[in-house]
């Protein structure tokens, strides 16, 4: 064999390896374009095209434009799609676990979904939960608490909750709700506006204050109740579907990685910047009300009681608070030595030892 010959050879098998290793994805999510939440998609999406340039090519379509909202799971889940971004509470259907692992009801903080995902197991338990159907899943998006409840009288107690029919999205928040007095009623995003300003509900909670702001619930209602107990953090990221995950590089597959981990960081001081912002609007465009201390008590006490009798109906749900409420303890040694310099509280939750004892 001629040297010409062996460079025209070695050429060729770089090049096949090149078109080998060229993946082309589909991604979706579960937002439209209208609303704020998808910004942290888009972030994402971008930064994994730039780490991963002529690896991976992912091409981002909006809610809507490819399936319905709530068929992103059932698509990334057959391979319609290579990967989908969602929030995962909305899939509680599924599995009750989906819930804990979206948000929590007056428990865990934004910096505690960080910490617990990045150090203390919580990224392995997203990836055994969706792992059961065929995903994988990075975690790439966190809000801090949502807003609260957006209504046409004022909320200012427990007793003005009673009897009074709001938008609540959640399994461990509708049951919270319900002891608290209120009535669930599930509906999507895209129906909030419409309903309230026919009077079909009371009142509404969707997500933080610039979400809110963009979505218009400033011209619907006239109160805002916060802080909002129900969803004390949000959690958001992306399904990938297992076996284009395996078809990735071990190099570009750590690339994903890193830019969900990067999006994170992005998207919490993002959105609170956000929030600050529309904030001040809401300020002159509603009254806001704020629970007193009594009342925040009492929704903690109710909440905890929920959320054992959740963990105790399904085992993957138990596992997953067991590992939150360990971190919790663990993590409360240092947090509070360290008050008031620290990050956020250590709540007053659930005893640990009460859902293990009905695993």
């Amino acid at each position: 064999m001629t040297k010409l010959t062996i460079l025209a050879a070695a050429a060729a098998a770089a090049f096949a390896g090149q078109a080998v290793a060229q993946e082309s994805w589909t991604m979706t999510t579960t937002w439209p374009s209208s609303l704020e939440l998808i910004e942290t998609d888009k972030h994402f999406v971008d930064l994994a095209n730039k780490l991963t340039q002529g690896e991976l090519t992912i091409e981002f379509f909006e809610g809507g434009s490819l399936v319905p909202a709530g068929e992103v799971f059932g698509a990334v889940e057959s391979g319609t799609v290579q990967a989908g971004a969602d929030w995962p509470g909305y899939w509680a259907g599924r599995d009750a676990a989906f819930s804990a692992l979206a948000t929590t009801p007056s428990l865990f903080n934004a910096v505690d979904y960080a910490n617990w995902i990045q150090q203390w197991g919580g990224a392995e338990i997203y990836n055994e939960i969706y792992g059961q159907f065929g995903m994988v899943y990075l975690p790439y998006g966190i809000t801090n608490n949502e807003s609260g409840f957006r209504t046409r009288e004022p909320i200012r107690n427990l007793a003005d909750l009673q009897g009074k029919r709001l938008r609540l999205s959640g399994l461990e928040q509708g049951k919270l709700l319900e002891r608290l007095g209120g009535n669930q009623v599930s509906m999507a995003g895209g129906e909030i506006y419409q309903s309230l300003e026919r009077g079909v509900i009371d009142g509404a909670e969707f997500s933080t204050p610039n979400v809110d702001w963009s979505g218009g619930f400033q011209q619907v209602t006239k109160y805002w109740a916060t802080p909002g107990w129900h969803q004390s953090a949000s959690v958001f990221g992306v399904m990938i579907n297992k076996d284009s995950w395996d078809a990735l590089s071990e190099e570009t597959r750590e690339k994903l990685q890193i830019a969900a981990d990067a999006t994170m960081m992005w998207s919490l001081a993002f959105t609170e910047k956000r929030a600050t912002e529309a904030y001040a609007k809401f300020d002159e465009a509603v009254e806001i009300n704020r629970y007193d201390d009594e009342t925040l008590a009492k929704v903690q006490e109710m909440a905890n009681e929920v959320i054992v009798e959740v963990a105790c109906e399904n085992p993957n749900s138990a596992k997953v608070y067991v590992s939150m409420l360990e971190y919790l303890d663990d993590y409360s040694q240092w947090r509070d030595a360290s008050a008031p310099f620290n990050l956020g509280r250590t709540p007053n939750g659930p005893d640990v030892q009460a859902i293990k004892d009905c695993m």
